[in-house]
């Protein structure tokens, strides 16, 4: 029996793997860190705080996992790039690995991000691009990848990496790109943006999902790019929700400043993650957008005030 420890069960990426892993037929142990009231059926889950090393230590002994999906870490918008929870994290990490080795675990696979690389290069791949974190968020996530490897290959533990480029869809921050212009918008409000002429690599969050289980399910080693490998520029996904919701009008680009050190190019080179893996998206931008503002306005109190917007949706899509 295959059985997956996996943290970060409630969050963004984490929720989306519990189905995916149930249908390849592992044994579920998701953590998460208070009751829950909604569950999913078929999961067996625990409650701990992993930043401390005794309840992580017999939560392990007590599953007894042979797999480890490892998402947890903080992730408040905009503090997480700063904040020194990202040291605490990676020590909490390392002992949970340490945790999962001692039981004999055979396979691991943890959540790197893109800001492990050097951005002035634009285009990333994991065997070529320079690794230059600007962030203590990136040197956490980079130092991390190091340890693990170089632990994986002295234990002969199976492990990957996967480096999280950028996402989108159900259940993400309110105050992330695509959530505040679908939100905007549908409560007809001006949707204030950047000039938008960054160019992005964009992915639905349910395929990150099925690419870290699929990731998890292989035996590849080291790093793999998450992501959808297609470049978009910002104000090309702000239109296509405007469009798809009927309001343009609303949209101001160039409102807000840019970001400071924003790169004007980051995506990923995903030969690894298609050829070897052997993933595949379910989604592209359009369908992925469309599932996105339909659970964005099932979220919306004024559903009334939203109902114009998403019959516009409807008519599109006939």
């Amino acid at each position: 029996m295959k059985r997956v420890l996996l943290t970060g069960a409630t969050g963004f990426i984490g929720r989306h793997t519990l189905p995916l892993l149930l249908a390849r037929g592992y044994q579920v142990h998701a953590v998460t860190p208070e009751p829950l009231r909604e569950r999913q059926e078929g999961v067996q889950y625990h409650e701990a705080d992993l930043l401390d090393f005794r309840q992580a230590a017999d939560l392990v002994a007590g599953v007894q996992p042979t797999h480890l999906l490892h998402f947890a870490w903080c992730t408040a918008p905009g503090d997480y790039w700063t904040s020194l929870e990202n040291v605490r994290w990676v020590q909490a990490s390392l002992s949970l690995l340490q945790a999962f080795s001692l039981h004999r675990g055979h396979r691991v696979v943890m959540a790197g991000t893109c800001a492990e690389y050097d951005w002035q290069y634009g285009y990333c791949s994991e065997r070529t691009t320079p690794l230059s974190p600007a962030s203590l968020y990136g040197v956490c996530k980079h130092s991390l990848s190091l340890i693990v490897q170089r632990f994986c290959a002295q234990t002969e533990l199976s492990g990957a990496w996967g480096r999280i480029f950028f996402l989108y869809g159900p259940h993400e921050h309110r105050d992330r790109l695509v959530p505040t212009v679908i939100r905007s918008l549908l409560q007809g409000v001006p949707a204030r943006c950047s000039e938008g002429s960054q160019i992005r690599d964009f992915l639905h969050v349910h395929d990150v999902a099925s690419a870290f289980v699929g990731l998890l399910d292989s035996e590849v080693a080291g790093p793999v790019n998450i992501a959808s490998g297609s470049p978009v520029a910002l104000r090309e996904v702000i239109y296509k929700i405007a469009d798809k919701l009927g309001r343009r009008d609303l949209i101001q680009l160039g409102a807000v400043p840019m970001p400071a050190g924003e790169p004007p190019v980051l995506i990923a080179d995903t030969t690894r993650l298609v050829d070897e893996v052997g993933w595949s998206p379910e989604y592209d931008l359009d369908s992925g957008l469309d599932q996105t503002i339909e659970w964005w306005h099932e979220q919306t109190p004024d559903r009334a005030a939203s109902s114009a917007a998403r019959q516009a949706l409807l008519v599109e899509r006939q």
